[in-house]
C-alpha cells in the first residue's frame, strides 16, 4: 500500500488531487491534513472512506517532518506560496520521500530549485509547479518546441472563468501577484514588467471566444527560460467575465504601492472578490482556458505552433495535472532524483498518455510562412 500526504488537502484543488489520485492509483492510502478539525471532517464526507485527515500545523517544523515520514509521497497543496519557506520540501529530502506540488510563485519556485543537488543525493524526485497553471502549460510548452526545429519565443496567456471552482485562497495569489513588478524574458534579456499591463485579445478554445490577457507573474516565466534556448518568454493572464479585468487593472494601478501590499488590503479584495464570484459563477462558468504559442522554424521556414487547453472547472484542471505527476511517481514511472519544473521531468510521451487517461485533449496548429521563392511562384 503507497501512502500519499497531501498538505492542504481540505481545500477544493486538494480535495481535487484527491480524487484524481484515488481514480487512477490501485493500492493507495491518502490522508489530507489541514489546521482546522471540523474542515477535515466536512472534507472526509465529501472525498469517501479511502481518505484520512490528520491536523498539522505547518508551522511546526517537527509535525511536519513526523507527518512526512510516514508516506510514500507528499503533495503540497497549501497556499498562498508567496508565504511558503519551503521547509515541507527540505523535510522530505532529509525523510527520503519523493514530493510534488502545485506552487505558483517565483521566489518559491527559486527556493525550491535550489534544493536540487540535495534533493538527487537523497534520491528523492521532486517535481514543482504542477497543476494546470503551470503544470500541463508547461508540459504544452515542451510539446510544441518538439514539434519545431528552432523554437524563438513563447507565450502562454491563461483565462479563468470567475473563480475557477476554487476557494478564497487562489484570489489572494492574484491580489498577491499585482503588488510588485517582475523580471521578464524578453529579446534575450531581463527587463522589468509592471503586472496587468499591455492588454492583449486572443482566441481561446469554445465557449470563451476572444477574450483578454494581461502581463502576469509566473513562475514558469523563469523555468522556461532556464529549460529552452528562447529569446522571450511572455505570462499573460485575465479573467471573464471581463469587467473583472478592468477592476484588477485599476486596483494595480490606482492603489498606492503601501496599500496594495498591506495583508489587510489582500484579504479584503479576496473576500469581496469570491463573493461577487459567486453570483457571477452561475452563468460565467467556472472554467480555465489556455493558449500556448510558440514562433521559431520548421524546415528552413519561420513557423507559429499554436495549442490551446480549456477544462469547465479549473480546480479540477489543477487537481488532474498534479493527479497525473502523482501517479506517475507513485507507479515509478516518473523516477528523477532532483527538483525539477513540469517540462523538466515529465516527457512528452507521458504526457499525451496521462493526458488520454483523463480524456484530455490539447488542440495543435503549425502555421508556416512561405518562403520568397514559393511566393514569386
Amino acid at each position: 500500500m503507497r501512502r500519499v500526504l497531501i498538505i492542504g488537502g481540505c481545500g477544493r484543488i486538494g480535495g481535487s488531487i484527491a480524487r484524481d489520485i484515488l481514480a487512477h492509483t490501485d493500492e493507495v492510502e491518502v490522508t489530507i491534513t489541514g489546521r482546522n478539525p471540523q474542515l477535515g471532517m466536512a472534507a472526509l464526507e465529501r472525498l469517501g472512506s479511502k481518505v484520512q485527515f490528520q491536523v498539522l500545523d505547518l508551522t511546526n517544523q517537527q509535525e511536519v517532518r513526523t507527518a512526512v515520514a510516514k508516506a510514500d509521497l507528499v503533495v503540497h497543496s497549501a497556499g498562498p506560496f508567496h508565504y511558503r519557506d519551503g521547509g515541507v520540501l527540505r523535510a522530505c529530502i532529509e525523510q527520503g520521500v519523493d514530493y510534488t506540488d502545485v506552487s505558483d510563485e517565483r521566489s518559491f519556485t527559486r527556493r525550491a530549485m535550489a534544493m536540487h543537488p540535495e534533493a538527487e543525493a537523497a534520491g528523492v524526485t521532486a517535481v514543482i509547479n504542477t497543476g494546470v497553471f503551470p503544470g500541463i502549460s508547461n508540459s504544452m510548452v515542451r510539446q510544441g518546441v518538439e514539434a519545431l526545429d528552432e523554437a524563438a519565443s513563447i507565450q502562454l496567456s491563461y483565462i479563468v472563468a470567475g473563480s475557477g471552482g476554487a476557494g478564497v485562497t487562489v484570489m489572494r495569489t492574484t491580489f498577491i501577484g499585482l503588488q510588485r513588478p517582475f523580471e521578464a524574458w524578453l529579446n534575450g534579456a531581463w527587463q522589468p514588467i509592471k503586472p496587468y499591463t499591455e492588454r492583449e485579445t486572443l482566441e481561446f478554445p469554445p465557449p470563451y471566444g476572444r477574450a483578454s490577457v494581461y502581463w502576469y507573474d509566473m513562475p514558469e516565466a523563469i523555468t522556461l527560460q532556464e529549460t529552452f534556448p528562447v529569446k522571450s518568454v511572455i505570462t499573460k493572464f485575465g479573467v471573464v467575465p471581463d469587467f473583472y479585468n478592468h477592476a484588477t487593472w485599476a486596483m494595480a494601478h490606482w492603489l498606492p504601492p503601501a496599500v496594495l501590499r498591506s495583508p489587510q488590503t489582500v484579504e479584503f479584495l479576496a473576500n469581496v472578490s469570491h463573493s461577487m464570484t459567486d453570483v457571477t459563477d452561475h452563468f460565467s462558468g467556472t472554467g480555465v482556458a489556455m493558449r500556448c504559442d510558440i514562433k521559431g522554424q520548421q524546415a528552413g521556414r519561420a513557423a507559429h505552433y499554436v495549442s490551446t487547453f480549456a477544462h469547465e472547472n479549473a480546480a479540477i484542471a489543477t487537481g488532474l495535472g498534479t493527479g497525473s505527476i502523482a501517479e506517475l511517481i507513485l507507479k515509478g514511472q516518473l523516477k528523477r532524483p532532483g527538483v525539477y519544473p513540469v517540462e523538466q521531468a515529465l516527457s512528452t510521451d507521458l504526457f499525451k498518455e496521462v493526458m488520454a487517461s483523463r480524456q484530455l485533449s490539447v488542440h495543435e496548429v503549425v502555421n508556416q510562412a512561405e518562403t520568397a521563392s514559393q511566393r514569386l511562384k
